[in-house]
């Protein structure tokens, strides 16, 4: 039973960044939680700009109460930006792109701890990224046969300048590490890796949602977390995604019955 969602995708970036399954993402994990017994809140496009995310997000995490379970989503571009209060050993803070992080900045991981540490002790927070740097197996299966797919990565030159700029150049490659967070995190790869937006049968999806929401309808009803990890770990990474899915939270967290 989940009680509360919150549905994330933005496609419409613009300056060249667009995207095409992240709408379809978010509508798909929509469906599914209200099926599920959510009440939901859906950002698409022009609506998911970094205010309202923020406040979403926020909203639905003090509305939980103590037992009751939230989900949030996201689908759209990830970046990274240069840490500025040291709590990273790469020294990068992973971040969200909004559709206005031209004018307005992204999204932390240290803005996500505080907003998901907020919430109520005894309730329970999922979140489901499929974006780059959102978070090891080393299977690879057979092709998944895209009819086209382009990264969910916006590089920091994107959007930064100045002496921001001159920091994210100077430090060294990315290398995999843990997102700051305390919600059960499921997310589309390692941070040193890319999430892909892709075509399945002429609809865009992210890889990594399309293979999550195939893999849960063929689990059995007390299925964890870390179940339905393990299922998505036998179709990715494959030869056409080269992508790990990540679950990181406690070992408790990750046998939660899944949705």
């Amino acid at each position: 039973m989940i009680d509360r969602a919150l549905c994330i995708g933005i496609n419409a970036y613009g300056n060249g960044s667009d995207l095409a399954g992240c709408v379809n993402d978010a509508q798909e994990w929509a469906v599914l939680l209200s099926q599920r017994g959510a009440q939901g809140v859906q950002l698409f496009d022009g609506d998911a700009t970094r205010w309202n995310i923020l406040a979403a997000m926020t909203t639905l995490v003090r509305q939980l109460g103590r037992g009751q379970t939230g989900v949030i989503t996201y689908s759209g571009h990830g970046t990274w930006v240069p840490d500025e209060d040291g709590d990273e050993s790469d020294h990068r803070d992973e971040a969200l792109c909004p559709v206005d992080l031209w004018d307005n900045g992204v999204i932390t991981d240290d803005e996500l701890f505080e907003v998901f540490t907020s919430r109520v002790y005894g309730s329970r927070l999922v979140f489901i990224s499929d974006s780059c740097h959102s978070g090891t197996v080393n299977r690879f299966a057979s092709p998944l046969r895209p009819t086209g797919r382009r990264v969910r990565f916006l590089p920091p030159a994107a959007f930064l300048d100045g002496a921001r700029l001159d920091r994210a150049r100077a430090l060294p490659a990315v290398r995999a590490g843990r997102s700051r967070t305390s919600a059960l995190t499921l997310a589309g790869c390692r941070d040193d890796e890319f999430s892909y937006d892709a075509s399945f049968d002429g609809r865009a999806n992210g890889a990594f949602t399309r293979v999550a929401l195939d893999e849960l309808d063929g689990l059995p009803q007390e299925a964890s977390y870390a179940d339905w990890r393990r299922a998505i770990s036998w179709k990715l990474p494959s030869q056409d995604y080269p992508q790990t899915p990540q679950l990181q939270g406690t070992a408790s967290q990750k046998r939660w019955p899944v949705l």
